[in-house]
């Protein structure tokens, strides 16, 4: 089988045959979601595959703890653990700038041609229902899962800041794409529902409080641009880990160095991998994310754009009331609705605390954004 019939059947996207290959080359690692669907290609269990490649890991392991015992010996296998290092950090650059230029192009794209263009079509409509927000007894006994309320909350805020757009407030498309799409996605986290509570917080049950606490802050909650802004990060994140050696690094040209030289060099080049080691899995799981968002991303700028132009084209002639736009039209408003609350909460996402989780963490942070990117792609490819 070759990478691109395996990219294939593990229903990767465009370009697969490159993730399956960096997979191979021990590069990285696929999430957990990628894990079930190589294994199926495979023909294994998922267990299966852990099984084998925690094998493989233990023995990799084993072979890098032993030390040679002369120090010529010792120089030369320090001086390649310090090399693999610098690339393997080389290497997540080169992957996280690649992958997040694609996410922030095609999120740029979804932002302007869709989502700020809805805004203003929106904001030309006058008389709009105020959203349907649940209170806190509906939200208990729910069976919407946490991504269904996240979305919810999304759309409702930026509801809220259309209509006040509408009657003359300063949140709107004439303030500028970028400028204006930062102010509807703060209105649409911290504002507020009729009862006062914070929409970005309306629930009352306990997982979902901590899926919106997950999701709903990212790194917009900071006064950042959320993930477009937090791909931007990433390059000096992954590249972290290889400062460490930036104190001993020097001996490492040396021709020769004595053996307190070689024992601190090997010091720091041990705690550099451990750092490396201890943020694969948050690696891994980043790049995930980052591919699988800049999917939906790219089928909003597509799919909703056409859509959104079709629904102009059939709008009535400004100035439009509520009741102008007919059943059809009503039902498209809010269907679009849905869609920009959906590209909202993926933008969110805050893709550069991934690296720094711990595994506990990273995990109710996986399954949280796993969550979240399901629900809207399949939301998105039911409406448009």
């Amino acid at each position: 089988m070759t990478q691109e019939e395996l990219a294939v059947r593990a229903e990767y996207g465009k370009g697969g045959a490159v993730s399956i290959s960096r997979i191979e080359r021990g590069l990285m690692s696929p999430g957990q979601h990628r894990l079930d669907a190589i294994a199926l290609a495979l023909r294994l269990t998922p267990e299966q595959l852990q099984q084998e490649a925690k094998d493989r890991t233990d023995s990799l392991v084993s072979q890098r703890g032993q030390r040679p015992v002369k120090l010529r010996d010792q120089v030369a296998e320090t001086k390649r653990r310090h090399a693999k290092i610098n690339d393997n950090v080389a290497q997540r650059s080169r992957i996280t700038q690649e992958l997040g230029e694609a996410f922030n192009k095609v999120h740029d794209d979804a932002r302007d041609q869709f989502f700020m263009k809805f805004v203003e079509l929106a904001e030309s409509v006058s008389g709009a229902p105020a959203p349907v927000k649940p209170n806190e007894q509906e939200m208990d006994s729910n069976s919407e899962t946490p991504a269904a309320i996240h979305v919810g909350a999304m759309s409702a805020g930026i509801a809220n800041a259309i209509r006040g757009a509408a009657a003359g407030g300063a949140v709107g498309a004439a303030a500028g794409g970028a400028a204006a799409y930062g102010a509807f996605t703060a209105v649409a986290m911290f504002g507020t529902a009729s009862t006062g509570t914070a929409i970005s917080t309306l629930s009352g049950v306990a997982a979902t409080n901590a899926t919106l606490a997950f999701l709903g802050g990212g790194t917009l909650a900071a006064g950042g641009a959320g993930m477009a802004g937090g791909a931007l990060l990433l390059t000096g994140m992954v590249a972290a880990p290889v400062a460490a050696l930036a104190a001993a690094g020097f001996y490492v040209l040396k021709q020769r160095r004595t053996k307190k030289e070689e024992e601190q060099l090997r010091t720091e080049v041990e705690a550099a991998e451990k750092a490396l080691d201890q943020s694969q899995q948050g690696f891994n799981v980043m790049i995930d994310v980052l591919g699988r968002a800049t999917e939906v991303m790219e089928y909003v700028s597509v799919h909703g754009t056409h859509a959104l132009e079709k629904w102009r084209e059939s709008l009535p002639p400004e100035p439009r009331a509520w009741e102008a736009l007919g059943h059809d039209g009503q039902e498209r408003y809010k269907e679009f609705l849905t869609l920009a609350g959906c590209l909202l909460a993926v933008s969110s996402i805050n893709i550069t605390a991934l690296l720094t989780a711990e595994p506990d963490a990273l995990r109710e942070m996986e399954k949280a954004i796993n969550e979240t990117l399901g629900y809207a792609g399949q939301t998105i490819r039911s409406l448009v």
